[in-house]
């Protein structure tokens, strides 16, 4: 992992150097655009809508418009804001850890001790859990001010960033103003159906299953030829269904796909006829068979 901040926790006179990293990462299959008749891909320009020129990245600044004027602020006009600067992620209170509301929390980071002695490192996190406290942090990053809790996940100390209470919409439903009852005998049958679904939470027994599926998808449509040499300016790759030569029925592609993932290997099945590859409309019925076989 590569830090992406450093700076020091503060609280009191006590200074504890530490480095920032992301604790998530996401895994979602990356799409992007293309022109559906040809494989195109489909570019943005940052262009100007005063001279029509398109303009460097390095060139853009950020601006605020009250709907009468529009203030420039330069990434130095940023920059020589002091929260901007600051390196500081300053403890501001101390509070039982079941106060804070989950939904007020936001991204993750971890923090590594930045120091030849993590003394202080290992003092703030021992007393985190000796008091079961979450601490509540200001702190400064990308340009804008954040809340954040600091609290103890195995032997690493976490930065949680919390919202402002103010971004936290009030859940106002006419419906729930309205009494329902419950009978004692609906509450007890669905406190059994409680009990028989109750576990210890496990996060690696789940997984994305549309990630999965689209994955054996885009494996099934390359198994059967059904791609677009990226390297070509136009037109579809020699080796696709566009050729007119016949190819892996998509469905059968898939179904194979679907057995080697789940461990079965290349099991004999039905042979089915092979057919040319008709775009979209197999990538469809593909994936409804996948999502058939998955439930």
């Amino acid at each position: 992992m590569r830090s992406i901040w450093k700076g020091a926790i503060t609280f009191g006179l006590v200074n504890v150097p530490v480095k920032v990293y992301g604790a998530t990462e996401d895994h979602d299959i990356s799409l992007h655009q293309v022109h559906e008749a040809d494989g195109g891909r489909i570019r943005y320009q940052r262009r100007c809508e005063i001279d029509g020129k398109v303009i460097d990245y390095a060139d853009i600044a950020r601006a605020y418009d009250d709907g009468e004027r529009t203030v420039i602020l330069t990434k130095d006009d940023l920059a020589s804001l002091p929260e901007e600067r600051s390196r500081e992620i300053e403890v501001v209170e101390f509070v039982p850890s079941e106060q804070i509301d989950p939904i007020m929390l936001d991204k993750s980071y971890y923090l590594e001790p930045d120091s030849k002695s993590p003394k202080a490192y290992a003092l703030l996190r021992k007393t985190l859990e000796t008091t079961d406290r979450t601490a509540i942090v200001h702190f400064a990053l990308r340009q804008k001010t954040r809340l954040g809790a600091l609290r103890v996940r195995g032997d690493v100390l976490v930065l949680q960033g919390l919202l402002w209470g103010d971004e936290v919409r009030e859940a106002a439903f006419p419906a729930l103003d309205e009494p329902t009852r419950v009978s004692s005998q609906e509450l007890e049958m669905a406190m059994s159906l409680v009990d028989q679904f109750s576990s210890d939470f496990a996060p690696e027994k789940f997984s994305d299953d549309y990630q999965q599926q689209l994955r054996t998808l885009i494996e099934a449509k390359l198994e059967a030829g059904d791609s677009v040499d990226t390297d070509a300016t136009f037109g579809r790759d020699a080796s696709s269904g566009d050729g007119g030569g016949e190819v892996l029925d998509l469905m059968e592609a898939l179904r194979r796909s679907v057995e080697k993932s789940r461990g079965g290997g290349d099991a004999p099945a039905e042979k089915a006829p092979a057919k040319k590859t008709s775009g979209a409309a197999p990538a469809k019925k593909a994936a409804s068979k996948k999502s058939t076989k998955a439930s």
